[in-house]
């Protein structure tokens, strides 16, 4: 299994203790129960990068995150407003062990999933959060709200031993990535990856396969990495999505992995699928990494 940002959070989610209010009730009042340290939603990291913890000390609203061995945690459920993704987090990300971020990026989404569905959808009366922090129930209709994900397909479209990369306008300086967009109701991951290549390169592709996939808490997707046969390398950029593309060599690639100052783009940050989904592929060229399986 290919490892990948945001995954290996080693705790016992306990979804079985949920719904049992007493039960919840006594975790929060153990002696060791401990609340996740925010700055607003941001992580907030001791001098070597691992997340701080507060005795929980009777916070109001909580999300209960699970069990790590015998030590109850949790994350506090803050009242946050919509805002635009905090590039500065991501230095804070950069310093993080995998399992650390993972633990972080599903309270942040959580929390934001809170804070977007403060009303019922059915009848417009105010919810309120129930399962240990992992539903919201209307006090109107009684309609019960769960927390979802938002699938994306990420993708990298290969021609004559070469990938198409493409940046957005909103990137840091240099960046270059995999091309990427939501799934649509009714669509398939692989038809998803054909129709964003086509909608935003003008290019055909066939055999998609699927790679690895990640959750992404920027507020909440899941993010499916696939690789796909390009069936030309003429672009047409949809200018309204992207700034430029370019088909990056697999020395351009492993340079820009590599942090080479004088590499031709710079490359996602570790942390993120499409860095996963380059180095990849790289590593494909060198035998030590296989497709995940054949889609049509």
């Amino acid at each position: 299994m290919i490892e990948t940002g945001f995954t290996g959070a080693a705790v016992d989610r306990a979804d079985n203790l949920r719904l049992d209010e007493a039960q919840l009730a006594e975790l929060a009042a153990h002696d060791a129960a401990l609340l996740m340290q925010l700055d607003g939603l941001d992580p907030v990291l001791d001098e070597e990068g691992r997340l701080t913890w507060l005795p929980l000390a009777g916070a109001a609203e909580l999300i209960f995150l699970g069990l790590r061995g015998e030590v109850p945690l949790f994350a506090p459920l803050i009242r946050t407003a919509p805002g635009q993704r905090a590039w500065s987090v991501f230095g804070l990300l950069a310093r993080m062990a995998a399992e650390e971020a993972a633990l972080w990026g599903g309270a942040k989404s959580l929390i934001e999933w809170h804070n977007r569905h403060l009303f019922c959808g059915i009848c417009g009366s105010t919810t309120l959060p129930f399962r240990g922090g992992w539903g919201r129930r209307c006090t109107g209709c009684g309609a019960d709200h769960f927390p979802r994900v938002d699938p994306v397909a990420i993708m990298l479209a290969e021609y004559g031993g070469k990938v198409l990369l493409a940046r957005q306008p909103q990137y840091p300086p240099r960046r270059y990535s995999a091309l990427a967009g939501f799934i649509e109701p009714g669509e398939s991951v692989e038809e998803a990856v054909a129709r964003e290549i086509g909608e935003e390169a003008g290019i055909g592709v066939r055999n998609v396969r699927y790679v690895a996939s990640q959750p992404w808490p920027f507020p909440g997707q899941l993010m499916m990495a696939c690789v796909a046969e390009a069936l030309s390398d003429d672009v047409t950029l949809d200018r309204t999505e992207l700034e430029d593309a370019f088909w990056a060599s697999r020395d351009d690639v492993r340079a820009a992995l590599a942090g080479d100052p004088d590499a031709r783009f710079l490359a996602p940050p570790p942390f993120a699928i499409a860095h996963t989904l380059l180095r990849w592929w790289v590593d494909r060229d060198h035998g030590s990494a296989t497709f995940s399986g054949d889609q049509g």
